[in-house]
């Protein structure tokens, strides 16, 4: 569907305007689908976010500062999303042996079996929504994301 039959708007100010509001509306709804095919296993976008940063860092365990600052959502929580993740027995946490300072994340094996079969669902579903473009596409749409980025404009 079109951003506009999606929002129910036929012009915008100028197409800049129109690929903001775009990218913007099609994140959120990016996460609205994620959360969705992660409903099952009783877990977050940002949770799996988590574990999958924990899953690359395996067998090396992870800090809560470093989880922040590697997750997808900054505004995100970190310290209470692996709380949750604990109370769920899907990751471990424990003094740092090297600095009392710190605390040790790692995923546990219940963790570690859980994303296994939550990344299954999230791919499957990826490969179905993006079976619309092609390769070369998804390059181009990720070189133009990289760029937006790029633009220098201060974080508020």
């Amino acid at each position: 569907m079109r951003i506009e039959e999606a929002i129910q708007q036929k012009k915008f100010k100028s197409e800049f305007q129109k690929a903001q509001i775009n990218l913007l509306y099609t994140a959120s709804w990016m996460e609205q689908l994620s959360g969705h095919v992660l409903k099952d296993q009783k877990i977050s976008w940002q949770q799996f976010n988590i574990l999958r940063i924990l899953k690359g860092m395996y067998p090396k365990p992870a800090t809560v500062t470093l989880l922040g600052e590697r997750m997808i959502d900054k505004m995100s929580n970190a310290s209470r999303l692996v709380e949750k993740l604990r109370q769920k027995g899907l990751v471990e946490r424990s003094p740092c042996e090297v600095d009392r300072r710190r605390v040790d994340v790692r995923l546990t094996e219940k963790g570690r079996e859980l994303l296994s079969v939550a990344s299954r669902k999230m791919e499957e579903t990826m490969e179905q929504i993006f079976q619309t473009i092609s390769e070369e596409e998804a390059i181009d749409l990720n070189n133009i994301l990289d760029k937006i980025r790029l633009s220098n404009c201060p974080i508020i």
